[in-house]
């Protein structure tokens, strides 16, 4: 079972080494240490407080059903439209997403750098990678 120290949890997390100290203050997260005496994050716990803060996240004040799970809200860092398409980036915490649309559905949607979007992925495939061994 892997085991990340703070700095590492919290980058996969999207958040400050602080944040993750203090959700192990708080009892939100629990720690152990390693065989050199740092403190380690188990990575299932860890994987089950992000599913768990994913779900309080994800309420959608709407009440519209949606079949696509993949929702990474962002904000617009770039739009560039030119004749019929935009091409719109977001930066979804580390994540930079670029979508591809009709400039109508961009000016509709008021796209702007700075502007708040979510970024909604249905996909048949999704590629998962890791890390070498």
């Amino acid at each position: 079972m892997p085991h990340y120290r703070i700095a590492k949890a919290a980058e996969l997390l999207g958040v400050s080494d602080d944040t993750v100290r203090r959700w192990v203050d708080d009892g939100t997260l629990s720690v152990t240490t390693d065989a050199s005496g740092r403190k380690v994050v188990d990575g299932a716990a860890l994987a089950e407080h992000a599913r768990r803060s994913a779900a309080a996240a994800a309420a959608d004040p709407s009440g519209v059903g949606r079949s696509a799970r993949n929702r990474l809200v962002g904000l617009v860092t770039r739009v560039i439209a030119d004749g019929v398409m935009a091409q719109v980036e977001m930066q979804c915490g580390p994540h930079r997403i670029v979508s591809l649309m009709s400039r109508e559905a961009a000016e509709e949607l008021g796209l702007e750098p700075g502007s708040q979007a979510v970024a909604v992925v249905k996909a048949t495939t999704v590629i998962v990678e890791t890390p070498p061994r």
